[in-house]
């Protein structure tokens, strides 16, 4: 059974959309279920995140973690955006069903995702951030969520 925060995120999501010449863009998937986030960053030269917005295809669960991600990172700065994790994604959304758990790892490596790309683009280096795989399930396979 859903929260009523999840439902709320998935009924009515924040954050929906692109945002052009995105500072920094994240896609990652799972293989196995076929979830594919997609999240955009607008990041001040301060590092500020002013805009983030997203895209996804999958369930549910999948569109209300992209929504609370994208809530949880705007107008943090990079490295609080960087803190995000899955659990926290959770935690916000008054958790989800152990089935569920795999979205919100896809929530946090999207960031990862932008961030990186962010990174790449202004070839600077964000300490504690490492190269997000494209495919989560890589991730679900090495460790127990």
């Amino acid at each position: 059974m859903y929260s009523e925060k999840v439902m709320d995120h998935f009924t009515n999501p924040r954050n929906v959309g692109e945002i052009e010449n995105a500072s920094g863009v994240g896609t990652v998937g799972n293989a196995k279920c076929g979830d594919i986030m997609r999240i955009y960053l607008d990041i001040s030269d301060e590092g500020i995140i002013r805009d983030v917005k997203f895209k996804t295809f999958g369930c549910g669960a999948a569109v209300a973690t992209s929504s609370m991600a994208t809530e949880l990172v705007k107008g943090k700065n990079i490295q609080q955006a960087l803190e995000v994790t899955n659990k926290a994604v959770m935690e916000a959304l008054d958790g989800l069903p152990p089935v569920k758990v795999h979205c919100s790892l896809l929530a946090e490596e999207a960031i990862h995702a932008a961030l990186w790309d962010y990174s790449k683009k202004h070839g600077i280096k964000i300490e504690g951030l490492e190269e997000p795989p494209e495919d989560i399930g890589e991730i679900l396979e090495e460790e127990e969520y």
